[in-house]
């Protein structure tokens, strides 16, 4: 009886097991379906957004900048470090004179924290609102001048206090929630199961920034910033922002008008001695003249003159314009004080406006070499606060740069993408390859290294070949090697123009030979027991180059100097420069 009643408990177990189990899996199916309906709805609960922590948080391109401005409508003020962020070089603070710098295409404001007198483009300008510092040390800006100089727009929401702002020329995608129904949620990130930061009514308007797994990235009206699902956004356009200062806008300078005419410039440099204009010699097809008039004679600004009413008078009687040189004479320490600060700077730039006004030039021409790297923004704020002013005078800016390479104090010093936002030409210098005391000798410029030179500057730094000029040589260099006892050789050279290696050719009965590796005729001979070489700068070579630049459509030539040119040499590179293509 008990074996038989514990069998029956036995098969009672047997018979449950699988209810069990299915009580089991009905349970877990249960709860995965709850979960999944669970996870499947949106999440509806509200948050603050981050941005709102403190009043006026500023928005720009659909994401908030991290900062908050000051003031209310119209009078509001950024912080400096955002108007860098989004203007670039055209901002500028220095801390020694507590002093900004705004600088556009046509203007140069400047003026010192807390005052509000200020100066635009060198003339007293009174301002509405200057700049402060806040509690922190940080320093504001007004919005006004940002807007009159730059055409950044900012709107201030009347309700949530949010200030969008909006760069000129922005192509702006508009939408727009359902019209009908409850409209849609802002979220603080892409997906439901992110809280709502935002309602948007039924009908509203959006600005939508980008798009991200299903959802877009949207701006309400009243500055909110989240997310949205594409489902609840209709795209409804496309809209340009207003392009451009509200100041009074004037027609754009134009640098070169001799339509139909690629530049065709040289460099006359002039040391001790004032050449005589009726004595120089006729420049067939030279339409830009550049001589070595001005240069810099302490840190202080002050700039030393070389210029002649007469020759100036000559060169335009000639139909050339004079584009008059102003250097640094190649002193750092010098060019690192004159150019680091407003006061410098702003002397240097009114005196080479006084002498533009006194000898009627057409173009200031900016030579700075052997200059420190850490001047290299310096640089360019000189040249931001020159062209405007020079473009109000009716001169063109150039300045010459060195092919790119890593010398600190020839090259590295010169950012030449934004040098040629600021300048209307750059001119470079492409010779001195192998230089006058370079340890083995080779030509002053071959021309792949020539082209290089030019694709370089083209692609790395984004230069418009329009604004480029090539700077070509007239001279060669006769290179002397000696080998001493011990084999070594000696490197040593010497810098002659046109004429004289045509006599040292004829001289030396030699029959120049074209060297396929550079592109240019060469020549070698022994003298005193020592091998001369030659890469000749001549026809061949000059045609070559300025094949460069017709096949890169740069503005034109600029040639060093005109005192190494042989007489006939214009006339071959007028010919070859002026036919097209």
């Amino acid at each position: 009886m008990q074996t038989t009643i514990m069998g029956g408990r036995g098969k009672r177990r047997r018979k449950m097991a699988p209810i069990l189990g299915l009580l089991l899996l009905f349970f877990l199916s249960a709860t995965a379906v709850a979960f999944a309906w669970w996870s499947s709805q949106p999440n509806r609960a509200h948050v603050k957004p981050d941005y709102m922590a403190k009043a006026h948080p500023i928005m720009s391109e659909g994401d908030w900048t991290g900062d908050y401005a000051l003031g209310e409508g119209e009078g509001i003020w950024i912080p400096l470090p955002l108007a860098k962020e989004l203007i670039g070089d055209g901002v500028r603070y220095e801390a020694e004179t507590d002093s900004v710098i705004l600088t556009s295409d046509t203007s140069v404001l400047h003026f010192k924290t807390g005052k509000l007198s200020a100066t635009l483009n060198a003339k007293p300008f009174n301002m509405s609102f200057g700049a402060k510092k806040a509690e922190d040390g940080t320093l504001y800006l007004p919005f006004a001048p940002l807007q009159q100089l730059f055409g950044l727009t900012a709107v201030t929401d009347a309700d949530t206090g949010i200030v969008t702002l909006t760069k000129p020329g922005r192509a702006i995608q508009k939408g727009e929630a359902p019209a009908r129904g409850k409209g849609a949620k802002l979220r603080s990130a892409a997906g439901k199961s992110n809280p709502i930061v935002h309602d948007l009514p039924a009908g509203s308007a959006v600005v939508v920034w980008g798009e991200e797994e299903g959802w877009y990235r949207v701006q309400a009206a009243d500055g909110y910033i989240g997310y949205a699902s594409k489902r609840d956004i209709a795209l409804v356009g496309v809209e340009e922002t207003a392009s451009g200062a509200v100041t009074e806008q004037k027609e754009p300078y134009v640098p070169w008008k001799v339509t139909g005419k690629r530049i065709n410039l040289t460099w006359d440099a002039i040391y001790n001695v004032q050449p005589d204009p009726t004595k120089i010699g006729d420049w067939n097809g030279v339409n830009v003249v550049s001589p070595s008039w001005f240069s810099l004679s302490d840190g202080k600004g002050n700039i030393r003159s070389k210029a002649d009413a007469a020759y100036s008078a000559w060169a335009r009687n000639k139909g050339m314009q004079v584009w008059a040189m102003f250097g640094n004479s190649f002193e750092p320490d010098m060019t690192h004080e004159a150019l680091s600060s407003y006061a410098s700077r702003s002397s240097m730039i009114q005196q080479l406006i006084a002498y533009a006004r006194t000898f009627r030039v057409q173009g200031i021409n900016l030579d700075f070499e052997n200059v420190y790297t850490k001047d290299k923004d310096n640089l360019i704020q000189f040249v931001r606060e020159l062209t405007p002013l020079m473009h109000e005078q009716g001169l063109s800016v150039s300045i010459d740069v060195s092919p790119k390479s890593n010398s600190e104090m020839w090259s590295a010093y010169l950012d030449r993408g934004r040098l040629a936002d600021a300048v209307d030409y750059l001119i470079l210098m492409a010779y001195d390859e192998h230089w006058a005391a370079s340890p083995v000798s080779g030509s002053v410029a071959s021309l792949p290294w020539t082209e290089n030179a030019i694709t370089k500057i083209l692609k790395e730094d984004g230069v418009a070949p329009s604004q480029l000029i090539l700077g070509v040589p007239f001279y060669t260099r006769v290179w002397t090697e000696k080998t001493d006892d011990n084999g070594k050789v000696e490197v040593s050279s010497k810098a002659i123009g046109m004429d004289a290696v045509r006599k040292l050719i004829e001289d030396n009965k030699l029959t120049p030979a074209l060297s396929e590796e550079t592109g240019q005729h060469y020549v070698e001979f022994k003298a005193n027991g020592a091998l001369q070489r030659i890469w000749l700068e001549d026809e061949l070579s000059v045609q070559a180059r300025v094949q460069l630049v017709k096949k890169y459509k740069l503005a034109g030539v600029a040639s060093w100097t005109r005192a190494f040119a042989a007489d006939d040499i214009w006339s071959v590179l007028d010919k070859a420069l002026q036919s097209y293509p």
